[in-house]
């Protein structure tokens, strides 16, 4: 069974019909890519997986449950779809450490003591202890998304969304980052990114999907995607990218 599975997902802005019938699955333990067009949905998607986007129609299976029901518990699905934003998100007046303790103990209920040594666990993991007074100010973007990454591993959460987490970063920090996500499936994490990097993409995994026009138009290897795809408009984006990311 997969962990999440997407049917038919339909998403309305006012008139503008951003997805038309997303269909995509996620099996536990993969990284799933998909890739696209500026502007054809990609971050739309992430956020009707938590919730932060109400799908307008369609469903969204997570662990079997469909979590597009109007009686789902946000709080509790959230705690188990971790979410590293586009820009980090990570709360300016806040310490690297507070930012990942604070949903620790506001939501798990942890005492601050197992909240600090959960914290300094996941923040090591990812050479980030010796940071953990530090404000957000005053690290580097690659290290802001490296505590993204221990914010949302500190939750435990069964799924980690990835919103383009290279798109704020350098060639070198791409790298950087590239190796984190892949560390993370070594643990067996799962992992949904959405990204306009074909490099990143390349270097996450052996398939991709092909978001545009809101559905998924294509998903498959990128020598495939390149070379012998029948849609001419899917083999130029994967041999030249989005020029406008």
């Amino acid at each position: 069974m997969a962990l999440i599975e997407i049917n038919n997902l339909v998403k309305v802005f006012d008139t503008q019909k951003v997805l038309a019938g997303v269909n995509l699955k996620v099996v536990k333990g993969e990284i799933k890519v998909v890739m696209g067009p500026s502007g054809c949905g990609k971050s739309t998607l992430l956020r009707c997986i938590n919730r932060l986007n109400e799908p307008t129609s369609g469903s969204i299976f997570f662990k079997g449950e469909n979590i597009t029901q109007p009686n789902i518990d946000l709080r509790a699905l959230r705690q188990s779809i971790g979410f590293v934003f586009q820009q980090f998100a990570l709360y300016r007046h806040l310490t690297v450490l507070e930012n990942v303790t604070l949903a620790l103990t506001k939501i798990h209920g942890i005492n601050n003591s197992e909240a600090k040594e959960k914290a300094m666990y996941e923040l090591s993991r990812f050479e980030m202890a010796t940071h953990h007074d530090k404000y957000p100010a005053q690290i580097s973007g690659g290290q802001k998304q490296r505590v993204a990454i221990a914010r949302a591993l500190a939750m435990d959460p069964d799924v980690i969304l990835f919103d383009e987490p290279t798109s704020a970063l350098d060639p070198i920090m791409c790298r950087e980052v590239a190796m984190l996500i892949n560390k993370l499936l070594e643990d067996n994490v799962t992992i949904l990114c959405v990204t306009h990097d074909l490099v990143l993409a390349r270097q996450l995994s052996d398939k991709v999907a092909f978001l545009d026009n809101g559905i998924i138009k294509a998903e498959d290897t990128f020598n495939n995607l390149c070379n012998h795809h029948p849609d001419q408009q899917v083999r130029s984006f994967f041999k030249h990218g989005n020029q406008n990311p």
